[in-house]
């Protein structure tokens, strides 16, 4: 087909492909079908016209071009003989009245499971058919199936709605109205979560992206009111396994819901703050490790959660090693949950934990970093409230050799010029840090001449691997 001049009008313009379906927009221009609803769905801003430019409504009709296609056709079928494939004629686009019979057939039992397929398949072929979904109440029609499967204790069909929903955006407002409505949907999705099907993992999933996208529409009336299996049923399915994005959905709906004490209680006692240090062990991804550490900053408010989190062996040395590591937010709610440990449970095995895992050390390296200055001032908050346990540590009052190979800070000052240990010369004189040490006593201020000689010391020395 390369070797083929393929005639210029029957190329679209957005694709520089052969048009399957090309239709005429109010400008006049002709497109294939799928790429300008992609074009008009996609845009944020005002949309206008790809070739002319002109202004082009979201809404704009789509005018099939019949003879267009036809002679696309039957060039197609002249060069066959060179490769060409046939385009097949295209199916009529879905409209509304359409959506709206197949929610009546919904809810007839014999049209039932074909119908919910058909919803499936319309939902994901394409975006014009999701927003004609939408406009005609599927998302709604979708939540109210899965609420009458709940009470009939029906699994035929589940797999599917929650299909569509995933597909299909729930609106906000559609959301609250269902709530006042139907008020066991949440106890609905719950007892999806729990129940034993085929591709649970997938089926489980969908439910829990569902779950985050209710939660986050409902208002405070709704999520105080929790009842203690709802956050059961979802450390449940933590522990036994879904993808990933039913993860982060799951821990969405947990940072969510944890703001409220009686929730916070629930929680611990459902054993959440365990799971989510296991979960954690297991290096997810970043933005997971930015959920789990909200969630756990929440619950380690309460005496309990900080019991239960220091229960577990690994807490304090995976919460320490993700510092600096993961990114900013991750950081600052790291620093939150130790500062609640240190204030409040700061016990002296609790104190000498922290510095055998390297925990204190992280604690310095972020004075030494760009950033924010009230997480500069809690870490501070944290070395000052146990500076007479920690003064006497090796792993604070270390020489400057042994500071250069061990720091997790290296490969940054390599980065640095002897400018910027000038800089840090200039803030020693305000700020205790671990780069001006004294062997006696780590956080006193050294002299300014003592200082200078030990950065600019500090910058040759960096300088020099840095050149390598």
């Amino acid at each position: 087909m390369d070797d083929i001049e393929v005639p210029q009008y029957f190329i679209c313009p957005i694709s520089l492909q052969i048009m399957k379906d090309p239709v005429t927009v109010i400008t006049g221009i002709t497109y294939d079908r799928e790429s300008i609803e992609h074009w008009l769905f996609t845009s944020k801003n005002i949309t206008t016209c790809p070739v002319s430019k002109q202004p082009l409504p979201k809404d704009s009709d789509l005018t099939p071009n019949h003879m267009l296609r036809r002679l696309i056709q039957a060039w197609c079928t002249q060069n066959a003989s060179h490769g060409v494939d046939r385009i097949p004629t295209p199916k009529p686009p879905l409209d509304r009245f359409q959506v709206l019979k197949l929610i009546k057939h919904l809810w007839l039992p014999q049209f039932q499971l074909k119908t919910i397929g058909q919803l499936e398949l319309l939902a994901a072929e394409s975006e014009r058919n999701r927003n004609h979904m939408v406009e005609a109440g599927v998302p709604r029609a979708m939540l109210s199936f899965i609420g009458m499967c709940f009470k009939k204790g029906q699994t035929d069909g589940l797999e599917e709605a929650l299909s569509v929903l995933k597909f299909i955006p729930i609106p906000s407002a559609e959301i609250k109205q269902v709530l006042v409505e139907n008020d066991h949907i949440i106890d609905s999705l719950t007892w999806v979560l729990r129940c034993e099907m085929k591709n649970q993992i997938t089926v489980k999933s969908h439910a829990m992206i569902v779950l985050k996208t209710i939660t986050k529409a409902a208002g405070s009336r709704v999520l105080e009111r929790l009842e203690p299996e709802f956050f059961k049923t979802i450390v449940r399915v933590l522990r036994c396994g879904i993808t990933q994005q039913g993860i982060n959905a799951a821990l969405h709906v947990l940072l969510e819901t944890c703001p409220w004490h009686r929730n916070q209680i629930i929680m611990v006692e459902a054993g959440t703050v365990f799971e989510l240090i296991e979960l954690e062990l297991g290096f997810p991804e970043n933005r997971t490790t930015e959920l789990i550490f909200g969630v756990l900053f929440h619950l380690c408010s309460l005496a309990e959660g900080r019991a239960r989190f220091l229960n577990h062996r690994g807490s304090i040395a995976v919460v320490s090693k993700r510092i600096l590591s993961v990114s900013p937010a991750a950081d600052d709610r790291a620093v939150l949950i130790l500062t609640m440990i240190c204030k409040f449970s700061g016990t002296h095995m609790v104190i000498q934990e922290m510095l055998k895992v390297g925990a204190v050390s992280k604690l310095c390296s972020l004075l030494q970093v760009d950033c924010g200055t009230y997480l500069k001032d809690r870490v501070k908050e944290i070395l000052r409230l146990h500076s007479k346990e920690w003064k006497d540590s090796p792993c604070i009052g270390v020489s400057q050799d042994q500071y250069l190979s061990v720091s997790p800070l290296l490969p940054v000052l390599r980065r640095r010029c002897r400018r910027t240990f000038l800089t840090l010369h200039r803030q020693c004189c305000c700020t205790p840090h671990l780069l001006c040490h004294s062997p006696t006593s780590p956080f006193t201020r050294p002299s300014p001449s003592s200082c200078r000689r030990l950065h600019l010391d500090l910058a040759e020395r960096v300088g020099r691997g840095w050149a390598r």
